[in-house]
């Protein structure tokens, strides 16, 4: 084997390597984003709807 070869695996390992470690962060940063906004929407005071309760619509 020669020189360039070999630098070229190692190359090619690294960018693996690279890829997997960018792909693991930005898929943590995803889940603490959707864990940031189940948050917010628990927190968040629903709007009541406008007619629930106070009419029935039956149809015979």
């Amino acid at each position: 084997m020669n020189v360039s070869s070999i630098m070229g695996k190692q190359v090619a390992e690294l960018q693996r390597t690279l890829s997997m470690n960018l792909l693991k962060s930005q898929m943590s940063t995803q889940a603490a984003h959707v864990t940031v906004m189940l948050q917010d929407m628990k927190e968040a005071n629903a709007a009541p709807h406008p007619s629930k309760g106070n009419s029935i619509d039956l149809k015979g």
